[in-house]
């Protein structure tokens, strides 16, 4: 019998696809950004801050963001697990393993508060 060892029960797959989605948000984001700072060239702060204003805009950022956390999360416990075993660290890789995931994780909640606060305050 197969056992599941990744991603507290998710298949491999549903890890993927979710990485390829907060991929595709992350890009068109930077579109976004990138086509907003091409159409304004002479932007100001006022500019700038007027865009960040809206809701919409504040969604998209929070949208974003919340991708950004969940690629990261995938990225690095992938390679945490993957790289990071008892044949390449010896018998202390799974504490070393947990610890560096336990530090990212709160390290990547901690960025997706700060940014939510920033954002919506």
């Amino acid at each position: 019998m197969v056992t599941q060892v990744t991603s507290f029960g998710r298949s491999g797959l549903s890890d993927w696809l979710l990485q390829r989605f907060t991929a595709v948000i992350l890009l068109a984001y930077f579109v976004f950004i990138v086509g907003f700072m091409i159409c304004n060239p002479a932007m100001s702060f006022d500019t700038w801050k007027g865009l960040f204003d809206t809701t919409w805009m504040a969604a998209f950022t929070s949208l974003t963001l919340f991708a950004v956390v969940a690629h990261a999360w995938i990225g690095l416990w992938s390679v945490s697990t993957d790289y990071m075993t008892t044949r390449t660290m010896g018998d202390k890789a799974t504490v070393i393993r947990m610890t560096f995931q336990a530090t990212y994780s709160l390290i990547l909640f901690y960025y997706l508060v700060w940014g939510f606060k920033i954002l919506w305050s």
